[in-house]
């Protein structure tokens, strides 16, 4: 009883305080539903970054990859610290200088309103079709597998799976659709919050637990009984072969953090580009303390279970139950729930930013005002949500090792966007033409390699190259491909990107040296557990 009041007091404290946070933001206008009326400050933009991005794919697959392969897997975690400070410096300035409230309204400034509308249409078909019912998917069955709701309930497991979902869609829909960005953005700060000290806690009381009441003894104990669980440097047969880091690795980052409109949102509703700088490095710093909380644990259940867990992706939720006190239960249910509720209504949120600003306006209406853009945003929003809900149960054969495989399909779209932004702001003269046969020639040639080629090859001899691999390969293959294309028929006059003077684009006068200090800390980890 105790554990289900504590869940609902932090749940509603969460929706209270988003409530009160947005009385005053002007949800009618653009700016207002889209951008929180660009009135975000540092603090909100971490918490909103980290929390949107921190989820159960994450706390639950990649806690099960460390399980199994120990903490080579951080790289997805400490390498998104360098991808923040790039995006600091590099990218955030242009994209602010502009004025945009998507990313695709930069192509379309760089190219042509067509680029543009293909890039939404891409960011939309990998929202709908592979994150929206799999963050829904995954988060139920995490909810459902971490505290036993079927015991709990007396219901089956499907249907306890069904009735996250719901619930999960139904309060993230109510976040992202009729409150806007500030809404999700609050929200997700106060759930940072919580999801630190909760996430923190978990491997405490592990290393408590097997450490025999001292934090110390317990990691003495785990590094001494499993010293090749804490050896970053992963070999070739490993989900993420070393080398990767220096391929394709760095890509997705860039394109996560850097490009992906679920993620940069946030510092597009930057109130100043200082803002949005200090935000993204706040955000890069504790994210560098991110394996703590998604690859310590499953190194800890390992060594508690003894390797006898069936599929690594149980291995957190079976420590949660062991090494959690029961009265912090119903908090941590509710930590869970934001995180699991962040990534869903971030990425509705996004999805409805695209579709109203950058097709319904475009295209369906172009003498549409702000409030029926904003309310055929909603309407598509909540359309896309209840696909998702009825969509997401049905993901019961989703294959191990969730994080990676979302990853390598993610790569359908990502690689060949970040490729045309990259070539758009490093060159001039590139045409749009360019782009969109680089957006073609990346979507096509990644799905032949990964659909095709690969099952072909491995099923002959069991070697074809990694994923991230590929990734690189096929970025300066498109790379190049745009650049040629550039050179035999350039645009007629250089592109100049004006300054809309949205927000003052002053930077942040430590930008540069914070920047350089989170780089240093993040080769250092890699020397210290190399």
């Amino acid at each position: 009883m105790i554990g289900i009041i504590s869940f609902l007091a932090f749940t509603l404290l969460v929706a209270a305080i988003a409530y009160y946070s947005t009385k005053s933001t002007d949800e009618s206008s653009s700016d207002g539903y889209f951008l929180g009326g660009r009135s975000l400050g540092a603090v909100v933009i971490a918490g909103s970054l980290l929390l949107t991005n921190l989820s159960t794919e994450q706390i639950v697959g990649l806690n099960g990859q460390a399980y199994n392969e120990g903490i080579l897997v951080m790289v997805w975690e400490t390498l998104a610290a360098l991808a923040m400070v790039v995006t600091a410096i590099f990218l955030l300035p242009r994209y602010l200088k502009g004025g945009i409230s998507t990313v695709p309204q930069y192509l379309e400034e760089r190219y042509d309103t067509m680029t543009k509308t293909w890039v939404s249409a891409l960011f939309l078909s990998g929202y709908v079709v592979v994150l929206l019912p799999i963050v829904l998917y995954s988060g139920a069955v995490a909810f459902t597998a971490m505290f036993d709701l079927p015991e709990m309930t007396g219901m089956s497991k499907t249907a306890c799976i069904w009735a996250c979902v719901w619930g999960i869609g139904l309060v993230g829909s109510v976040y992202a659709i009729f409150g806007g960005l500030k809404a999700v953005a609050v929200s997700d700060t106060i759930n940072a919050v919580g999801l630190l000290i909760g996430g923190i806690m978990i491997p405490f009381f592990g290393l408590m637990a097997i450490g025999e009441g001292s934090i110390m003894q317990g990691i003495t104990t785990l590094t001494t009984a499993h010293p090749e669980k804490f050896n970053a440097i992963g070999g070739s047969d490993s989900s993420v072969p070393f080398a990767t880091i220096f391929t394709g690795m760095m890509l997705v980052q860039l394109f996560y953090w850097g490009t992906n409109q679920a993620i940069i949102q946030r510092a597009l509703g930057a109130k100043s580009l200082k803002e949005g700088q200090k935000g993204l490095l706040l955000a890069s710093f504790i994210k560098i303390l991110g394996p703590l909380i998604v690859v310590l644990p499953g190194v800890i259940a390992w060594h508690m279970f003894g390797g006898s867990l069936e599929n690594g992706d149980e291995a957190y939720p079976s420590l949660v139950r062991e090494v959690l006190p029961a009265p912090l239960l119903g908090f941590f249910a509710a930590v869970i729930f934001g995180a699991i509720l962040s990534s869903f209504n971030s990425a509705l949120n996004s999805s409805v930013t695209l579709f109203g600003l950058d097709i319904y306006k475009e295209h369906f209406n172009k003498e549409a005002d702000e409030k029926t853009v904003v309310k055929a945003g909603k309407t598509f929003g909540i359309i896309l949500a209840i696909l998702a809900m009825f969509i997401a149960p049905f993901i019961a054969n989703a294959p191990a090792g969730l994080f990676g495989y979302l990853q390598e399909v993610n790569g359908c779209y990502s690689i060949p966007i970040l490729t045309i932004i990259v070539i758009g702001f490093l060159t001039k003269y590139v045409p749009a033409k360019a782009a969109k046969i680089g957006l073609i020639s990346g979507v096509v040639l990644y799905s032949i390699s990964q659909f095709i080629m690969k099952p072909y090859f491995s099923a002959d001899d069991g070697f074809y190259p990694h994923f991230l691999h590929v990734m690189a390969i096929l970025f300066v293959l498109n790379s190049i491909i745009m650049l040629v294309i550039g050179k035999l028929e350039p645009r007629t006059e250089p592109f100049v990107q004006t300054y809309t003077e949205q927000v003052n684009i002053d930077p942040w006068r430590y930008v540069k040296p914070v920047g350089a200090s989170v780089c240093v800390i993040v080769i250092l980890i890699y020397w210290y557990f190399s």
